[in-house]
């Protein structure tokens, strides 16, 4: 017999009791009444204590069965009765779990009277009913290697008194497995646990589900489906008979508030829609603070401030390509007039994000394909306080792939732009005006009177405002940080965090840094050449006081350069993702109007304004 299978990890763990070894069994070290005591002999009591005393030597595991603690403590008390058969129908409860079963073999069937099997996180794929003993009431399969449950509804039929059925965490989500959860196979199922077992035909399933008579505990959270706005409302509908859904007790309020959503017709429950709002940032360094008073004036610095993030997009390729390029298209930068009108158009260029980039299209000649696109808010100029109210809508379709999204997390990214501008030299100014005739210049001077002349004169006197031409944009990544949104997957309905990206330095203050350490590198180097030339005149006297002056300028420079940087306070963005869910069914029939056109059923992404 193999070891992989049950009865076998079984017997192996009834054998580790060492029910016939000291302090169990019938031997010398037993006192008996007729006996005569002796050294090398224990009372009942002591045997008892070494079965239970947490330092003893002769304390197993006995965690597999509520049954296990209790024989051995037998095995002292009445060491006669514990035959093989009496041993077997001991035992009503045995939680077999991690112990690398792959089979579930007949020899189960030794076991008359158990009522509880608990075979979680083994590598088991097939369930025969046939090895199952009737008796059983309970049964949990969680994490094992599931995929179909014919073996297990077939015939013979599944234990009749089974009450407690947990298959979570089993990739079982195809149609074929729902028909297998019917009346029919568990008339007296009470509890049913099918979190995270891939279920994505949220009607099909509860269609299933409502055939059970005794059906009052259910638990379904971690299935792609429960991530649409109808989970849980089309659930509790669904099922009057439901006590407790994801271990929450239905109220009466909670029923009546979805009263009529399961009779609702073209009730659309195959998408989910996640709102990620991005709001106030703040903590960034002035990084024209330390710019010194003295410096030229060009080139004209600016700096734009901005968050990305990414978020998966369902969308078919060609749509995918013609968003890309027209991303790229508006990517050019544009020649402006002065320093103010640069800072506008900073932001004018980037104040609405690339929704474009995020629309999903669902067309049916085309394959659909998920997609995790990047994000922007709107550049923003620096200021203490950075409000992007930032709010985009994503609604997605393939709900197995949101739920993998969401375990992984969303990663936030926080980045600047840098923006040189310089003046435009002569040579590029003739370029870039119209050329004129002969004529036309001729004309011009004639008309121009004296008092003209005179006052173009005057106006070439004053300083005028240069034009300006912008560099290419100079990003860089300031900090990311990354978002857990595992509690979305099990059953949360909202994320909202202060993400911190610790503190920041301005360019101006790197390059003071690296300065000073260069200064302070510059003046360590001379100290030690006058260390050396003074240990020649003086013999070696004074190198002490030396070393003490240099460790005292460096421990001066460190101070100041803590000082700063425990000035600065650490930067900050508000965050919110939150999942739609309808509070009711008059909330849901609201919501599906604007899905009702062909047009609005193709649109898979609406933009929302507005933060917490």
């Amino acid at each position: 017999m193999s070891s992989s299978t049950l009865s076998a990890v079984i017997e192996k763990l009834i054998c580790r009791l060492c029910l016939n070894d000291f302090p169990c069994g019938n031997g010398t070290w037993r006192n008996t009444k007729d006996g005569e005591e002796r050294a090398e002999t224990e009372s009942t009591d002591a045997l008892l204590d070494l079965l239970s005393c947490p330092h003893s030597p002769w304390q197993h595991d006995v965690s597999w069965s509520p049954q296990a603690l209790p024989l051995r403590r037998l095995a002292v008390l009445a060491p006669e009765r514990l035959h093989t058969h009496f041993i077997y129908n001991y035992f009503t409860a045995l939680h077999i779990v991690d112990r690398g079963v792959t089979d579930i073999d007949d020899g189960l069937l030794k076991f008359s009277k158990l009522e509880e099997l608990v075979l979680s996180a083994n590598k088991i794929s097939e369930i025969p009913t046939a090895n199952l003993p009737s008796t059983l009431k309970i049964l949990e399969l969680r994490a094992n290697q599931l995929s179909s449950l014919n073996t297990l509804t077939s015939c013979p039929p599944p234990p009749p008194h089974l009450q407690y059925l947990s298959l979570s965490s089993n990739t079982l989500g195809s149609h074929d497995v729902i028909s297998h959860l019917t009346g029919r196979h568990w008339p007296q199922l009470v509890c049913l646990d099918l979190s995270d077992c891939e279920f994505q035909d949220q009607p099909a399933l509860l269609n299933a589900l409502s055939t059970l008579p005794c059906l009052k505990t259910l638990v379904l959270e971690g299935n792609p489906f429960t991530l649409a706005p109808s989970y849980p409302g089309l659930t509790v509908d669904s099922l009057p008979q439901l006590s407790y859904l994801d271990a929450s007790w239905i109220s009466p309020d909670e029923r009546r508030h979805f009263r009529g959503l399961a009779q609702m017709s073209d009730l659309v429950v195959g998408m989910a829609s996640a709102t990620v709002s991005v709001g106030r940032l703040m903590g960034i360094p002035d990084p024209l603070m330390t710019v010194d008073d003295t410096a030229p004036d060009f080139p004209v610095v600016s700096y734009c401030y901005f968050i990305t993030y990414e978020f998966l997009s369902h969308q078919t390729l060609a749509h995918l390509k013609l968003d890309t390029e027209a991303k790229s298209d508006t990517a050019s930068t544009a020649r402006v007039t002065d320093d103010q009108q640069s800072n506008k158009n900073c932001e004018k260029q980037t104040s609405k994000p690339d929704a474009g980039v995020l629309v999903l299209n669902y067309e049916e000649s085309c394959c659909d394909t998920a997609y995790v696109l990047r994000h922007s808010t709107s550049k923003l100029s620096w200021s203490e306080s950075m409000d992007f109210s930032d709010t985009q809508t994503h609604t997605v379709s393939a709900l197995a792939d949101l739920k993998k999204f969401l375990n992984r997390g969303l990663h936030l990214r926080l980045e600047e732009e840098k923006v040189l501008s310089w003046p435009v030299t002569s040579e590029e100014v003739l370029v870039t005006k119209p050329s004129q005739t002969v004529k036309e210049k001729k004309g011009r001077k004639e008309k121009e009177s004296p008092v003209k002349s005179e006052s173009k004169y005057k106006d070439k006197k004053k300083k005028s405002a240069p034009e300006l031409l912008q560099d290419a944009p100079i990003r860089r990544i300031l900090g990311s940080v990354h978002i857990p949104l595992q509690s979305l997957v099990r059953g949360g309905q909202q994320v909202k965090v202060l993400c911190d990206f610790g503190t920041l330095h301005t360019d101006s203050e790197l390059e003071a840094t690296q300065t000073h350490q260069k200064a302070l590198g510059k003046k360590n180097k001379e100290s030690k050449k006058k260390e050396d030339k003074e240990k020649k005149g003086r013999g070696g006297s004074g190198a002490g006081q030396q070393n003490t002056a240099l460790s005292k300028d460096k421990g001066k420079g460190n101070k100041e350069l803590d000082s700063v940087t425990g000035q600065l306070e650490p930067v900050t963005v508000e965050l919110s993702v939150e999942l739609e869910k309808w509070q009711s069914a008059s909330e849901a029939h609201h919501f599906l109007l604007p899905h009702q056109t062909p047009r609005s059923r193709k649109l898979g992404l609406c933009c929302k304004s507005g933060f917490f």
